[in-house]
């Protein structure tokens, strides 16, 4: 019977993994500032390769030999990508830090069919006046979200992530903000309580 290998064993014995994670346009300038804040962990504490292709337009990220982990590359895939959607850089930090933690995206048209001046209703409700209704879910449900265009994405674990999500799909479908806000306190409420 053999011992079980381990991460580095298996990392030393495996060819290098790359990832590459495509930039949008409109997040070159916050990727030029967050840059440090960006490879600094990717590098120190997965210990991995990291350089952006501006031709591409991709951040390639490549493992090396002195990667401990495994799925360090797909960490770090993860981590940019969630940047990349729009989060900020320490809330995308948790993606590393935490096991179980995901990130969720869908489209308001996913939930229900809207067009012109309806889409951008719902995408508004689901927003509120200055990103109150946003926030309110955000602290309710220990999630992080981003409203970009008609693209939602909510980041948190999966339990948490279902409740913002079914919270977000109803206000896309129509419903008041104000009834929202009270199963959103209810389920703060839980929460909290089970801690």
């Amino acid at each position: 019977m053999f011992d079980a290998l381990t991460a580095a064993e298996q990392a030393a014995d495996d060819e290098p993994e790359y990832r590459k994670v495509r930039i949008p346009s409109h997040r070159y300038t916050p990727l030029r500032k967050s840059w440090p804040l960006i490879v600094t962990p990717l590098v120190e504490q997965l210990k991995l390769q990291v350089r952006f292709n501006p031709r591409s337009r991709c951040v390639e990220i490549k493992s090396c030999e002195t990667t401990t982990d495994g799925g360090a590359a797909q960490k770090g895939a993860d981590f940019v990508s969630a940047f990349a959607m729009g989060f900020e850089v320490a809330d995308a930090l948790a993606l590393l830090r935490l096991e179980d933690l995901f990130v969720d995206s869908f489209e308001v048209k996913d939930v229900k069919i809207l067009h012109g001046d309806h889409l951008s209703r719902a995408v508004g409700r689901v927003a509120g006046a200055d990103g109150k209704t946003r926030f309110a879910i955000e602290n309710a449900t220990r999630t992080r979200i981003v409203v970009a265009n008609t693209h939602i994405h909510i980041l948190g674990s999966a339990a948490n992530i279902k409740v913002a999500r079914d919270a977000i799909c109803d206000l896309i479908i129509g419903a008041p903000p104000g009834k929202v806000y009270n199963r959103m306190r209810t389920v703060a409420k839980r929460l909290n309580a089970r801690l």
